[in-house]
């Protein structure tokens, strides 16, 4: 009796079917999909090594220089 039978779930489909219609319900599926693709890339790309960030300064002359940032040390 605590269970849930084929018929209950086909009933409670259907219910939210006529509640919410199949356009909304198709939007909210690639929403979720997109979603978790996303995810997904993220995961990759997480698992990736950092690579030291590089800046890019441009001159007043338009030339562009690459340089990067380090953090002076002060003596104290």
């Amino acid at each position: 009796m605590g269970g849930l039978s084929i018929w209950h779930w086909l009933i409670v489909l259907v219910v939210v079917v006529l509640v919410f219609g199949t356009k909304k319900l198709k939007n909210v599926g690639s929403d979720l999909g997109s979603a978790v693709k996303g995810f997904k890339d993220g995961m990759k790309d997480g698992a990736a090594p950092a690579e030291e960030p590089q800046q890019r300064v441009t001159q007043s002359q338009g030339e562009t220089v690459d340089v990067q940032a380090t953090e002076k040390k002060t003596h104290s």
